[in-house]
C-alpha cells in the first residue's frame, strides 16, 4: 500500500463513507472468534445482530451526507448508495431470521452461515457504490463465492449439493464472460472508470462488444432472459432462507450497478433492452403457471419481477424527461417493495418447509386459513404484493416502473407489460383460492408451534408493504 492510500484510507470522511461495509467485515471477523473460542457459542445471534443494526445505523447516517467519492473516484458513497444499502441489509436479516430453527444436521455449522451472509452482504455494499469495472468484479465475486457455498449449504440433501454445483458452474462462466467484456471495454475506451466512459465514444465495435458481455454476466446475475434458467433450480435445491437471500438482496445488487452503468448503452438499444423486458416477464410468468410446488413458482415469479425492473432502465434510454432519476428512482422504490415482500413470502415458504417436513406445495396449503389464520393473512398480503394489488408497495413500484416507461414514450411497450403482470394474478390467486377456498387435505396436521424470530421477520415484512403501498412519502423523499 502506498502512503497515499494509507492516508486516505484513515481520514474521517473515507472511515464514514465506508462504515456499512467495515461494520460487516468486522462482524464477519468476530462471527469467526466465536465460533473457534470456548463458551462463546451463545454470542453468535448477539454479534450477528448487532452487526446488522450497526451498518444500518451508518447507513441512515449517510442519507443526510454528501457524495464523497473514494480511492480515485473507484467506490462512490451517496445517499442512493445508503438507500441500497438499507434494502440490502434488509435482506439478509430476513433471510437470518427464518434460517433460526430451520437447519437440522447443520445446526454445528451455523456460525459459517451467519459468516457467509455478512460477507455476501458486503460484496451488495460494493456493488452498488463502485465506478469503476474492478471495483465492481471485486464485489460482485465477494457476493458469489459465499452464495456459492450457502446454495449447497445443506450437504446431506442431493438437491441442495446439486443447486450450489450449478449454481457455482454457471457463476463462474458468468464472471470470465464479465472479465472477457471489461478486457474489451478497456481495449475499446483505454479506461475501467465509469466516470471518463461518460465523456468518450464507447460505441466502437470492440467497445459494444464489451459492454453486451458485460450486460449478459449482469443478466444472468438478475435472472433477466434468455440467462434465467438456472433460477428455478437453483432457488428449490437451495436452502429456503438462502433462496430468500437470492432472491431479493442478490437482484438488488445486481440492478444498482446495471442502472448506474446504463449510460454506457446506445439509446437505439432502448427497444431491444425493452423487448428482452418483455420476455423476462413472459418467461417468468408462464413458467410460473405451470407450478404447483410454491417455491418454484416463487422462483419463476422473480424472473418476470426482474423484466419488470429492466422496463426502468429501457425507458430512461428512450429518453424518459426525468432521464436517470425517474429509473433510478422507480427500481429503487420496486426493489424496496419487493424486499419485503418476497421476503416474506420465500420466508414463509422456510416456516412451512419446517413445520410440514417437506416441499410446499399448492395441494398442502389447502385450509391453510383454518389452521394457521394469520399465517394465511400475511401470504395473501404478499401474493397481493407481487401481483400488484392496490394499497400494497408492490402496486406503487409497478406504478412508478411503467410511469417511466410512458414518460419516454414506449406506450405500447408499457400496455404490455401491464397485461403480462395481469396474468400473473393467474397463479398467485390460486395461493389465495388454495388456503380460503379448499378444505385441509386429509392427513395434514394442525402446524406446530410458533417460532419467535420467522414470526417477528413476517410481521415486519408485512407491516413495511402496508406502510409502502399506503404511505410513500418517507422513501419518495429520499429519492428524490
Amino acid at each position: 500500500m502506498t502512503p497515499d492510500f494509507l492516508d486516505q484510507l484513515v481520514n474521517a470522511t473515507t472511515l464514514g463513507a465506508l462504515a456499512p461495509f467495515l461494520t460487516l467485515c468486522i462482524g464477519a471477523m468476530l462471527l469467526l472468534l466465536v465460533d473457534i473460542l470456548p463458551g462463546t457459542t451463545k454470542l453468535r445471534s448477539p454479534v450477528f445482530l448487532a452487526t446488522i443494526a450497526a451498518a444500518a445505523w451508518y447507513s441512515v447516517q449517510l442519507l443526510d451526507a454528501p457524495r464523497v467519492e473514494l480511492f480515485s473516484a473507484s467506490f462512490v458513497s451517496s445517499p442512493t448508495t445508503a438507500l441500497w444499502s438499507l434494502l440490502f441489509l434488509a435482506s439478509a436479516l430476513i433471510a437470518w431470521c427464518f434460517a433460526q430453527h430451520y437447519y437440522q444436521e447443520e445446526q454445528p455449522f451455523l456460525a459459517e452461515h451467519d459468516v457467509l451472509i455478512l460477507c455476501s452482504t458486503a460484496g451488495m455494499l460494493l456493488m452498488a457504490g463502485a465506478q469503476d469495472l474492478i471495483t465492481f468484479f471485486v464485489g460482485l465475486e465477494l457476493l458469489s463465492v459465499p452464495l456459492y457455498t450457502l446454495a449447497g449449504f445443506r450437504r446431506a440433501r442431493n438437491d441442495s449439493v446439486e443447486a450450489g454445483l450449478k449454481y457455482f458452474l454457471l457463476g463462474a462462466f458468468a464472471a470470465a464472460i464479465f472479465l472477457y467484456g471489461s478486457a474489451l471495454l478497456y481495449g475499446g475506451t483505454g479506461t475501467i472508470s465509469l466516470a471518463e466512459m461518460r465523456t468518450l465514444d464507447v460505441g466502437q465495435p470492440l467497445a459494444l462488444v464489451g459492454l453486451a458481455l458485460i450486460l449478459g454476466s449482469l443478466f444472468f446475475k438478475v435472472s433477466v432472459f434468455p440467462f434465467h434458467l438456472w433460477v428455478p433450480d437453483v432457488y428449490q435445491g437451495s436452502p429456503t432462507p438462502v433462496t430468500t437471500f437470492m432472491a431479493t438482496g442478490t437482484k438488488a445488487a445486481g440492478f444498482a450497478f446495471l442502472l448506474n452503468a446504463a449510460f454506457l448503452l446506445p439509446p437505439s438499444s432502448a427497444l431491444v433492452l425493452a423487448v428482452i423486458a418483455l420476455a423476462t416477464m413472459a418467461a417468468g410468468n408462464l413458467g410460473a403457471l405451470m407450478q404447483t410446488d410454491l417455491k418454484r413458482m416463487l422462483a419463476y415469479s422473480g424472473i418476470a419481477h426482474a423484466g419488470t425492473i429492466l422496463l426502468a432502465a429501457a425507458g430512461y434510454l428512450a429518453g424518459d424527461p426525468e432521464q436517470l432519476g425517474g429509473a433510478l428512482g422507480a427500481s429503487l422504490y420496486y426493489m424496496a417493495a419487493y424486499v419485503f415482500t418476497a421476503g416474506g413470502a420465500f420466508g414463509l415458504v422456510a416456516w412451512l418447509e419446517r413445520e410440514l417436513g417437506g416441499r410446499v406445495t399448492l395441494e398442502s396449503l389447502r385450509g391453510l386459513s383454518q389452521r394457521r389464520p394469520a399465517l394465511a393473512a400475511a401470504m395473501t398480503l404478499f401474493m397481493l404484493s407481487l401481483g400488484g394489488i392496490p394499497a400494497t408497495g408492490g402496486f406503487l413500484g409497478k406504478y412508478f416502473v411503467f410511469s417511466v416507461a410512458v414518460r419516454s414514450g414506449m406506450i405500447g411497450i408499457a400496455v404490455v407489460g401491464v397485461l403480462l403482470s395481469v396474468v400473473a394474478l393467474g397463479y398467485y390467486l390460486r395461493v389465495i383460492v388454495a388456503m380460503y377456498m379448499q378444505k385441509p387435505a386429509a392427513g395434514f396436521a394442525p402446524l406446530g408451534e410458533q417460532r419467535l424470530p420467522a414470526a417477528l421477520a413476517t410481521g415486519v415484512c408485512a407491516a413495511m408493504v402496508l406502510w409502502l403501498g399506503l404511505l410513500p412519502g418517507w422513501l419518495l423523499a429520499r429519492i428524490g
